[in-house]
């Protein structure tokens, strides 16, 4: 099983290459270049490091969403772009799914955030406890309603995501449970954790046909937001107006 990972939902650029119960390669850059510069080179430069061919690929795995509306875009187009032309399934991962991957094996609640600004968060409650499986389906919801659904489990917690810098001092004020923080490499996205969820889901015979693929959203991007609320103002006017 040699599964290629692709993570671009968030500001990581992450590639990684699973080759039978091993991460064989990871490459990940987190800093300023956009993922359409670097997702392709990066995918090229660990094929080329690890002398793997197109043709020992059985899978790609890819963040499917929620997170940057045009971070999951490359990502999706890539994924599916190579699917196609090497015919081969997808495997998609949720993105809150794959960072909690970070923690496997944790006998912590895992809680994965990730700003979706107006103080909000796309998230999620994960166990690990006997076998991986989501206390709270990711979802888009408050920060201020994350916490009050985290108090009343009461368990320990561990958070990590680009959410936990924006919301810290939030977290920090409210939460009495125990819990912690991320250490910075465990922190952030990760293609490798993305690959070693998909070989589970192909186990689990989950994969899909590439031309199928989509991401997943979650919610409407800001400019989809904007065409409603205006539409919905044209509407009122008219029904004034008649």
């Amino acid at each position: 099983m040699t599964i290629l990972g692709i993570d671009s939902s968030g500001l990581v650029a992450s590639v990684a290459l699973y080759v039978d119960g091993v991460i064989r390669a990871e490459y990940s850059v987190n800093y300023k270049k956009t993922h359409s510069q670097t997702l392709l080179p990066m995918i090229d430069e660990i094929m080329s490091m690890t002398e793997t061919k197109k043709d020992d690929l059985t899978a790609i795995a890819v963040a499917s969403g929620p997170g940057s509306f045009t971070g999951l875009r490359i990502g999706g187009a890539t994924a599916k772009g190579l699917g196609l032309a090497l015919k081969l399934p997808l495997l998609p991962v949720p993105t809150l799914d794959g960072l909690s991957y970070r923690f496997a094996g944790s006998d912590a609640l895992v809680c994965p955030l990730m700003d979706a600004r107006r103080n909000q968060v796309y998230t999620g409650i994960y166990s690990f406890e006997d076998d991986f499986h989501p206390v709270l389906e990711q979802t888009v919801i408050s920060i201020d309603e994350l916490i009050e659904r985290v108090t009343a489990i009461g368990k320990k917690i561990v958070f990590l995501g680009d959410g936990v810098s924006v919301y810290k001092e939030q977290l920090v004020a409210a939460l009495t449970l125990p819990y912690r923080f991320a250490e910075p490499h465990q922190n952030l996205q990760s293609a490798a954790a993305i690959a070693v969820r998909g070989a589970a889901l192909l186990e689990m015979g989950k994969s899909i046909s590439a031309d199928i693929y989509a991401p997943e959203y979650l919610r409407l991007s800001q400019a989809e937001r904007e065409r409603e609320e205006a539409k919905k103002r044209q509407q009122l006017e008219e029904r004034v107006k008649g």
